[in-house]
């Protein structure tokens, strides 16, 4: 037992370490976990999880891609499938089918298995893994359509390619084991699409209609979750082997299109665990892998996996994209990423066990090549997602932008000068008079309230790197930047009038809100006051011959340093605890008096509407 939980800790340690290096290097980290499995495992043999965990192993690894798929339903929305519904239905219905198709006659003809190991395997292929393509679209920042498009597609294949599979199963126990009649089939096929479809649906809504009745406290909520979650893919698999995939996939799918309150906390949980359950996964599959059966393989499985990515992929999704709506660019992307994950790996090894059991010698071969195609896909899609993406025009923006939420004179005239240095910038407001003149102004501008689910689907978050809270109301600043924090790093949300020395009883929490921007801190009526006496932004950048202290040296004492551009586009805050100065190159942003020549008066009235 004392050395199952060494193993256990090692995996988790590996796994976030993998994590980590991904975000620092700015590389796939699936990439990486593939890397720290094979090296605990094949290379070492440290860990060989099937043989240590025993009879929990399998137990295991279905009740993690139950909980993972789970909450990759969390996060479809039907508002954001609007534009791409009909090529998510194409894409499913008819991509899925002809991916099944090609690379069974691949596996057969090019990897020389026979027909039922060729089906089952055919069958697995069609699946896509969130587990893959959530971490390379966190990291390569795609448009909305085609995100949603490759998001909407893994997760929805994923279970329908484990139930293909086990539609190829079946039908051999059919027709060549005959221990199954059809008619029995048919009935068993029945009775498990039911039970996932309706049985599904009815417990997310059940669960939903308790939580927005108060019926369940908070902190029991994400518990009764997880518990649903095991019990319903758990019953649902007693029926027909891996239907529950299909269950657990309806629920969240079901959960997501609620008018949920708490299913923000709740679905930020879920992508904690999803993180911890993703890493440990793919370092247990990876550790688990029979390096000699990769070998026996040969040169057949190079052909498979070229076949597979380059032929089989490309033809099913260009031929299922015809007429969508979709334009060439991304076509041509969707039909070449396609990595598949932990789903496929977990499939794989349960029918290639039992095609074993039942007689068919080539059975073990199907989850050596299942495993040699995952490995593929990760690293040549993971790796070329980003570049392919820049080259085909997709990608949201090619540098990281700054969302500014509050429209007035001061985000006005900050806007104009970062979009003037070429900084992507975007002034989100629920007044239309001050969004009208911003928009005038020739600036990007949102109207509505940037808290709403509108405003979750219509704004392309992955364009911004930063958020500026600058309304004229302390409270609602603080809890913008606490409902973005999670998602936009929390050492990025910033926001205007959180001063040092309020009262206690005007104070608020120092967990609640943004970083400061300005040091000293300004509230919104005293930065209006600085632009009605001439402050204005400027943009200066650094050179030899002028450096940071030059610059320092050459402006007022009371100037108000905001931000640094670097030349490769990232932004550094002046209120960034980790921060080095400007340096040769970097465009600064400041608020500045004006000088003495050009010092107006303050109008005399200070009843002036506000912008």
């Amino acid at each position: 037992m004392d050395t199952i939980l060494i193993q256990l800790s090692a995996i988790g340690i590996a796994g976030m370490a993998a994590q980590w290096a991904a975000w620092r290097f700015q590389i796939p980290a699936i990439a990486l976990l593939l890397a720290a499995g094979f090296l605990m495992g094949p290379l070492t043999g440290y860990i060989d999880p099937a043989t240590d965990f025993g009879s929990l192993y399998k137990p295991i690894i279905a009740f993690a891609v139950a909980i993972i798929l789970f909450e990759g339903g969390l996060t479809l929305n039907f508002a954001e499938i609007r534009e791409t519904s009909k090529a998510v239905r194409r894409i499913v219905i008819i991509g899925g089918p002809l991916v099944w198709l090609f690379s069974t006659l691949a596996a057969h003809y090019a990897a020389g298995l026979t027909w039922p190991t060729a089906a089952v395997l055919g069958a697995i292929l069609v699946i896509t893994g969130p587990t893959v393509i959530m971490p390379l679209l966190r990291q390569a920042q795609l448009k909305h359509r085609p995100a949603s498009l490759l998001r909407w597609e893994a997760i929805v294949n994923d279970p329908i390619g484990a139930l293909y599979a086990v539609i190829a199963f079946e039908v051999f126990l059919v027709f060549q084991a005959a221990s199954h009649s059809v008619g029995a089939l048919l009935v068993t096929f029945a009775i498990a699409a039911t039970f996932a479809l309706a049985g599904g649906w009815a417990v997310g809504r059940i669960i939903a209609s308790a939580f927005l009745r108060g019926l369940v406290p908070e902190y029991l909520k994400a518990p009764i979750l997880f518990a649903a979650v095991l019990f319903m893919f758990a019953a649902s698999d007693a029926i027909l082997k891996e239907s529950g995939l299909l269950t657990v996939t309806v629920m969240g799918v079901t959960l997501a299109n609620t008018r949920l309150a708490s299913l923000a906390e709740m679905k930020r949980f879920k992508e904690t665990a999803t993180i911890l359950l993703v890493s440990g996964l793919f370092i247990m599959l990876t550790a688990s892998f029979d390096v000699t059966a990769l070998y026996d393989l040969g040169w057949r499985a190079v052909l498979f996996v070229v076949l597979v990515l380059f032929v089989v992929r490309p033809i099913a999704i260009l031929i299922a994209t015809i007429g969508v709506g979709l334009d060439w660019q991304e076509r041509a992307l969707v039909a070449w990423i396609a990595p598949r994950g932990i789903v496929a790996v977990a499939v794989s090894g349960l029918f290639g066990s039992s095609l074993t059991a039942l007689g068919v010698e080539d059975g073990g071969q199907m989850t050596a090549l299942a495993f040699v195609v995952v490995a593929s896909t990760i690293l040549l899609h993971g790796f070329s997602l980003a570049p392919l993406s820049r080259w085909l025009n997709l990608k949201a923006a090619n540098r990281p932008g700054i969302l500014i939420v509050g429209g007035s004179i001061w985000t006005q005239a900050m806007a104009a000068k970062l979009k003037e240095i070429g900084v992507p910038v975007l002034v989100a407001d629920r007044n239309r008079n001050r969004v009208r003149d911003i928009q005038l102004a020739d600036i990007p501008v949102h109207y509505g309230e940037i808290l709403s689910e509108s405003a979750h689907h219509s704004i392309q978050w992955s364009r911004f790197s930063h958020l500026i809270a600058a309304s004229d109301n302390d409270a609602y600043n603080a809890l913008v930047c606490s409902e973005f924090g999670p998602e936009i790093g929390r050492s990025h949300v910033y926001q205007i009038g959180k001063k040092e020395d309020k009262g206690e009883r005007q104070s608020l929490n120092f967990t609640v809100g943004g970083r400061r921007l300005l040091d000293p801190a300004k509230d919104y009526s005293e930065l209006l006051q600085d632009c009605w006496r001439g402050w204005s932004f400027t943009a200066t950048t650094l050179t030899e011959e002028f450096d940071y202290n030059t610059f320092r040296d050459s402006r007022p004492s009371d100037m108000a340093l905001v931000l640094w551009v670097k030349p490769d586009g990232s932004i550094t805050f002046a209120q960034q605890s980790n921060r080095n100065d400007p340096g040769l190159g970097d465009t600064i942003l400041a608020f500045s008096p004006p000088t003495p020549e050009k010092t107006t008066q303050m109008p005399k009235s200070k009843d002036k509407p506000l912008p």
